[in-house]
């Protein structure tokens, strides 16, 4: 191993992550130049191209897919070794980094962070809130340790167990129709306006909820898209749009005369799940996913998880 292999695995890393060397090298503090130099070096010295790259394009190739998956690996294991040892010395804090997606249902993160584990008395949980497809990004690049996340995306780098199931909520005046119901159909919002997520946010939930309402013909009157479902309240509130949200969502609406009822649709349900690297296969990470389970009382599912249990 050379003296520089630091420095060109977070040169590719960074590289594959934005594919341009404009912002790679502005990410990584240095000249676009010097960026171009180092990955220059790093092709020689594994024996040819790693990126595809004109000037206005930059991919990568097979070769380079292989060696920022292990680069990922390596800097990975790297980092917590120094961690594990200033731990030691330190008499510091265990960190764990947790990642959850803002409308994950609110028990869930009041079950994480009740936990007690008798070998890490000092464990100290981190939580970090993202949107699923960011959150599975950063747990595969290492910097998060465990995942609860609603349909995120799936990857042979990733274990995953469903611990909930969820339907749609819709939001809506107090004063509405709907409102006497103890659940709504799609059938009865057909012609409404629609207060729905960014598609960007969630790209399949978003195209499952779409695609259900064009198979039983339904026609928003519009469909206005929201980052934040407290960016619905003015518009439900005073009766003018419905809105599509998930549970946390709903919670956050259901104030100052807005209602919320469950959207009854068969196959519209949204499933969260416990999610960790596969190759992950650390002490810490088992007691909490072990804890975590039996915390939320499902002891079924705690037997057949794929997450790292070790026997």
């Amino acid at each position: 191993m050379v003296q520089n292999d630091t420095k060109y695995m977070e040169a590719a890393i960074t590289l594959a992550e934005v594919l341009n060397f404009g912002r790679a090298a502005r990410k990584l503090g240095m000249s676009q130049p010097m960026l171009t130099k180092t990955i220059q070096d790093l092709e020689h010295l594994v024996g040819g191209p790693l990126f595809i790259r004109d000037k206005k394009h930059c991919e990568l190739n097979d070769a380079g897919r292989a060696y920022v998956e292990k680069a990922r690996l390596s800097l990975l294991y790297s980092d917590r070794a120094l961690q594990a040892a200033r731990t030691v010395f330190q008499e510091a804090d265990t960190l764990f980094h947790v990642g959850r997606s803002p409308y994950i249902d609110p028990f869930w993160v009041s079950t994480l962070l009740s936990l007690k584990l008798p070998l890490y008395p000092r464990l100290k949980l981190e939580l970090l809130s993202q949107f699923s497809m960011d959150l599975v990004h950063d747990l595969i690049a290492g910097e998060l340790d465990l995942v609860i996340a609603n349909e995120p995306p799936e990857s042979p780098f990733l274990t995953q167990v469903k611990i909930a199931e969820s339907p749609f909520y819709i939001a809506m005046g107090r004063m509405d129709s709907l409102a006497q119901e103890s659940s709504v159909t799609l059938n009865q919002i057909d012609g409404r306006r629609w207060l729905l997520f960014e598609r960007r946010l969630h790209a399949p939930l978003y195209d499952s909820v779409l695609k259900r309402a064009n198979q039983n013909n339904i026609r928003p009157l519009s469909i206005q898209h929201i980052t934040m479902p407290e960016e619905a309240f003015p518009f439900v509130a005073d009766g003018s749009a419905i809105a599509l949200v998930l549970k946390a969502g709903a919670l956050m609406l259901a104030r100052d005369g807005v209602t919320v009822r469950p959207l009854s649709e068969p196959g519209l349900r949204i499933n969260t799940y416990l999610v960790s690297r596969a190759d992950d296969e650390s002490k810490l990470a088992s007691e909490v996913v072990r804890a975590f389970m039996r915390k939320a009382g499902d002891v079924k599912q705690m037997l057949q998880l794929r997450l790292p249990l070790p026997a």
